[in-house]
């Protein structure tokens, strides 16, 4: 299960809105409806987190390239929302048809126990691997820097688990907002 949402900021701090995942079917869609959120072309940024397995932080500033940051990159390149970050970081521009062929209900790829259960150590040394594409690190991946400015250094960026986006709308000042979309 994914949650997401989007926060705008604004001159009266941050706005958060619930961001529908269903409608959601590419990087650019996800980049568009961030910056449909965008109050006089300011900041936004998307969350988006499965289950504790991994979250993702999304920047848009106007008009300019967003940048983004995954927690986990491997946990994130087994769904299909994550799948679509490893991918842009790691300058994978093939179009991705695999989008088409799964659920992305965030059940797609099972239940964590379950790949838990059925991975080896054999699997362990191609986990990670696409079919002739670089490897996906099996850490964070991507600008870690995308929220200094706004107060969460790229250092508690680096050491987030458990409930990360709770702490980042906390440091951004923006807990009772994104509480209100959860």
């Amino acid at each position: 299960m994914y949650f997401a949402a989007l926060l705008a900021r604004t001159e009266d701090g941050w706005e958060a809105s619930d961001m529908e995942l269903d409608a959601v079917e590419s990087l650019s869609d996800l980049i568009d409806l961030a910056r449909s959120a965008a109050v006089d072309d300011d900041t936004v940024v998307a969350l988006i987190e499965q289950e504790d397995a991994w979250f993702g932080v999304i920047r848009v500033d106007g008009e300019e390239d967003p940048r983004y940051f995954v927690s986990n990159a491997s946990a994130a390149d087994r769904s299909s929302y994550g799948s679509m970050l490893t991918k842009e970081l790691l300058g994978n521009e093939e179009e991705d048809d695999e989008l088409d062929e799964l659920d992305l209900d965030g059940t797609e790829d099972g239940e964590a126990d379950a790949i838990a259960a059925f991975t080896t150590e054999a699997d362990d040394a191609d986990e990670g691997v696409r079919g002739g594409a670089e490897p996906v690190p099996a850490g964070p991946l991507g600008d870690p820097r995308l929220l200094d400015d706004l107060g969460v250094s790229h250092k508690q960026l680096m050491t987030l688990d458990g409930d990360a986006l709770s702490e980042i709308a906390e440091s951004l000042g923006a807990t009772e907002v994104l509480e209100a979309v959860r």
